[in-house]
């Protein structure tokens, strides 16, 4: 089966401030009818997942906290897959006045204006960790650690190389994702940088771009002599 697995972003992907509507969960559970398999991949914590998301059984896997976090939904088990950022991070951008800032298992994480501070502050540190932009959110995260590398985590559980995963995202930290797949897949609000990234662009915005991918997949690929 051609392109087995579909990782997908969750904001701005599968949901529309922040969720996910009757036809985009019918069109993910018509792909795992036909013996697809689903990865969600996004920058959110889990808890802020779980408060707006009740479909986490339909995923194989989450990787939360934009690739620090492995989650595996039929276990209800969390794996860590980087150290989280020293406190004394913390500590020094709320006295500069940045927030509101969020700390995950592993991410920290604020919003801009605050981008050039949280960019200032780990390189005054001489932390061993990037700054990553998704649209206005900024996100900090331990050297080597993005959607990617987490993808890859989860992938070897499966036993699925990445050319047989499409990849699917809307902003700019999904582009280590649509890099690292067999496709890549921009929706049609995604950010202009993605676009330009992407293997294939849908017309449809977010969950409808998801809906547009799954039966693109179902009729076109699938039901070829070579899908």
């Amino acid at each position: 089966m051609k392109y087995a697995v579909i990782a997908t972003d969750y904001d701005g992907t599968l949901a529309t401030q922040g969720t996910v509507d009757e036809a985009t969960l019918a069109a993910l559970k018509r792909y795992r009818q036909a013996g697809g398999r689903l990865l969600l991949v996004t920058g959110r914590q889990l808890d802020e997942l779980f408060q707006v998301f009740a479909h986490g059984h339909l995923f194989e896997a989450i990787v939360a906290e934009n690739g620090a976090v492995l989650y595996r939904p039929d276990q209800g088990t969390a794996q860590l897959l980087a150290e989280p950022l020293p406190p004394v991070l913390i500590d020094i951008l709320v006295a500069q006045g940045v927030g509101p800032i969020s700390q995950g298992h592993v991410v920290v994480a604020t919003w801009e204006p605050h981008g050039e501070t949280v960019e200032h502050t780990v390189r005054e540190l001489e932390l061993a960790a990037t700054v990553i932009r998704n649209k206005k959110a900024v996100m900090v995260l331990p050297q080597g650690i993005n959607k990617a590398s987490g993808l890859a985590v989860a992938l070897a559980e499966l036993g699925v190389g990445p050319e047989q995963v499409v990849g699917v995202g809307d902003a700019e930290n999904d582009r280590s994702l649509l890099a690292a797949s067999g496709l890549g897949v921009a929706v049609g609000n995604a950010v202009p940088e993605l676009k330009t990234l992407a293997d294939r662009v849908m017309t449809g915005d977010r969950g409808a771009g998801v809906q547009e991918l799954i039966d693109w997949l179902l009729t076109e690929v699938y039901s070829s002599p070579n899908g």
